[in-house]
């Protein structure tokens, strides 16, 4: 049971309670009512630091996390079934009853994605894309009208689904791929994408998300962006937190922002360190380096992104990072 006297955490208990003891999370009435509940408990900005919770919080809010993440795929899963009956599955893409939020996020990403970006890119990787890739789509159809999206999931079905909501489009299904494959099977390929995109609910658990973050700084080619979701507040309830100062290892966290409207992911963009070819360090008497290779600070000088006036209710999140001096 709930452990924490605040009145939000023990509502957002109780519906675990109720979530977690439903036969199924398929879409249904009772599934549908209980995350409307959910969502509508977290979505207000709150000073909430979920980190800062005690044990057994923190053991609810990973398995509230999971929760969602499958509620979530059995929703696009439906809906993707639903949609890949039409002969033209994307005229009817409102049916979906969160379009309107992948519409909005998705032009926060291409917005902040284009202040950072000095030019259109040829090749774009979205990792977990599922069986309704929507942010790949709608930043296909409305924003990089010229960009290759390579999605990648682990999924074949999900994959499958995907495919047949583009492949009756004459221009998507040229530029739109898609991968069968785990993203940490995936090592040279990642050098060809400009930018790569990591969904929210790739990597449930803070360990797992560190390692794909890892991966993807091993593998992806010097100065290539890194867009991530992560979520502040009390959403960190629905989804993984991403820390820009420790998360990141590898990447410069360019710019942090937090939506305070329906949008309910945060979204945070780095870049790959360009390591230089060369490295002096001291040199020990067996000939390695005695020294680590200590990359610049990641948080110092992180920029707030200034959205679009007529984007809605946001939130910059307060960049108070201190350069830390070795």
């Amino acid at each position: 049971m709930c452990c924490h006297g605040d009145a939000l955490v023990q509502r957002v208990c109780e519906l675990y309670e109720q979530i977690s003891s439903l036969e199924s999370l398929k879409p249904s009435k009772d599934v549908n009512m209980l995350f409307t509940q959910l969502v509508l408990t977290c979505m207000p900005p709150s000073p909430i630091d979920v980190s800062k919770l005690c044990q057994g919080v923190q053991e609810i809010r990973s398995k509230l996390i999971r929760l969602c993440g499958e509620a979530e795929g059995l929703l696009e899963n439906h809906f993707s079934t639903i949609l890949g009956s039409y002969e033209h599955p994307l005229d009817h893409l409102t049916i979906f009853p969160y379009y309107s939020n992948y519409l909005k996020l998705s032009k926060l990403e291409f917005t902040i994605l284009s202040q950072h970006f000095p030019h259109v890119p040829s090749k774009i990787a979205f990792v977990g894309s599922g069986p309704l890739p929507l942010t790949s789509i709608v930043l296909a159809s409305n924003h990089l009208t010229t960009t290759s999206f390579h999605n990648y999931d682990i999924d074949p079905s999900a994959n499958s689904k995907a495919l047949g909501l583009v492949s009756s489009d004459p221009d998507l299904s040229k530029r739109m791929v898609f991968h069968t494959t785990d993203i940490m099977d995936v090592t040279n390929a990642l050098k060809d994408y400009d930018v790569v995109f990591l969904a929210a609910l790739v990597g449930m658990d803070k360990m797992e998300k560190l390692k794909i973050i890892d991966h993807l700084a091993k593998y992806m080619a010097p100065g290539a962006t890194l867009m991530l979701r992560s979520a502040h507040g009390a959403r960190a309830f629905l989804y993984p937190v991403i820390d820009p100062c420790d998360d990141l290892r590898g990447f410069e966290v360019l710019s942090v922002f937090h939506p305070t409207d329906e949008v309910i992911n945060s979204v945070v963009i780095a870049r790959k360190y360009a390591l230089p070819a060369q490295h002096s360090s001291p040199i020990d008497s067996q000939g390695l380096n005695a020294a680590p290779i200590i990359l610049p600070n990641k948080c110092s000088g992180i920029e707030a992104f200034n959205p679009l006036l007529n984007h809605g209710n946001m939130m910059i999140e307060e960049l108070a990072f201190e350069e830390q001096l070795s």
